[in-house]
Formats: C-alpha cells, sequence, structure tokens
C-alpha cells in the first residue's frame, strides 16, 4: 500500500488563494481609489469653472453698475443744462416783455381813454388811466382778456369818476381807472396760442389729421 501526503500541495493552494485574493483586493482598492481621485478631480473642475464664472459675472455687474452711475451722472448733467437753458430764455423774453407790452397798450387800448402809468413788477403790471366812460374801462378788459397773447389774467382794481375842468365854465365827468394784469413769456404764449387754436400740440407736431 501507497500512502502520498496531500498536505503539502493543500497548503499551496491555499497560498495561491490567499495571494490572488490580496491581489483583488489591492486591485479593488487602487481601482476605487483611481475613481475617487478622478470624481474629485471633475467636481474640483467645476467648482473652479464656476468660480471662473462667478468672478466674471461680480465684474461684468461692476462695470454695469458703473454705466448705470456715468449715465444718471449725465442724466443730472443735462437737466443743469436744461435748467440753465431755460434760465438763459426766460431772463430774455423778461427783458423783451416791455416791448410787448406797450404794443398790446397800444394794440388793446380803446378810443376815449388814455394811459398815465404803466408799473411792472416781475410778470405783474399795474395799469392806470384816465377814460371818459365805464364802458371803456370794460372794453378795455376785454380787449386783454380775449385779443392779446402776451397779457393775461386782467383785472379792475378800482376805478373813481371826477369832474375834470375843460375850461372855467366847461367840465366833463372822467373816470380814472386802475387794472392789473399779468404778462405772459414766449414760451407761455406759444403754449396759450396752440390751446386757443384747439390743436394739441402732440397732434401739430406729429402732423397728423384729426
Amino acid at each position: 500500500m501507497i500512502l502520498i501526503n496531500l498536505l503539502p500541495h493543500r497548503e499551496m493552494a491555499r497560498k495561491r488563494a490567499r495571494q490572488a485574493f490580496n491581489v483583488s483586493l489591492v486591485g479593488s482598492l487602487v481601482g476605487g481609489a483611481l475613481i475617487a481621485g478622478a470624481v474629485y478631480l471633475w467636481y474640483q473642475g467645476q467648482i473652479e469653472q464656476q468660480q471662473a464664472r462667478n468672478a466674471f459675472l461680480t465684474s461684468e455687474i461692476g462695470k454695469l453698475d458703473q454705466q448705470i452711475k456715468e449715465v444718471a451722472t449725465l442724466q443730472d448733467e443735462i437737466a443743469a443744462l436744461k435748467a440753465r437753458q431755460e434760465a438763459v430764455e426766460n431772463l430774455q423774453a423778461d427783458r423783451n416783455m416791455p416791448v410787448h407790452l406797450l404794443n398790446e397798450a397800444v394794440r388793446q387800448l380803446p378810443d376815449g381813454m388814455y394811459l398815465t402809468k404803466i408799473k411792472q413788477d416781475n410778470q405783474n403790471v399795474l395799469i392806470e388811466g384816465v377814460a371818459q366812460s365805464n364802458e371803456r374801462v370794460s372794453e378795455l378788459l376785454r380787449n386783454l382778456a380775449r385779443g392779446s397773447d402776451w397779457v393775461t389774467k386782467p383785472e379792475l382794481i378800482e376805478i373813481v369818476a371826477k369832474s375834470l375842468a375843460l375850461s372855467p365854465r366847461e367840465q366833463r365827468r372822467v373816470y380814472n381807472f386802475t387794472v392789473r394784469v399779468q404778462l405772459q413769456r414766449a414760451s407761455d404764449a406759444k403754449a396759450a396760442a396752440a390751446a386757443a387754436s384747439g390743436v394739441p400740440t402732440a397732434r401739430r407736431a406729429a402732423n397728423v389729421p384729426a
């Protein structure tokens, strides 16, 4: 009878199995580490890209804010220039107001009356004169209210009857009157004329038929 010792063979098989397991385990660990590293690098790249986009957006927003500030500054400067231009135009118009006032006085004054005093305070004017009758004063008020583009809001302040001596034997009854009016600037006069024509300013500008 022949006896064979199998213990060394079995020991070698177990050793090979352990080696294979170890190799598999190490491979799995290495593969897992590589996958984890790849995932980490991918996420890190995404984070860096997002940070770069955020930085770009922040920079662009800053530029837009600066542009908005510059536009606001330009708007303020334009408004200031317009205000100065309007002030200069009003000053020029105010310098021409006495001329318009005298022209209107000559044009609107009815027969049978004359003026004795004109006093201007900015756009307010007091007109004093002498009329042959109350009707002449009423006619003057109507003329100023309806037929003048430069004079507005005529108001009778006072009218006093008195006797005027034409000769030692002849006297005539006359009426001293005081009228207050307001002068209009050129821009206001143009607006009033446009309103009186009955055509809206926008439609006149666009030349659109009614």
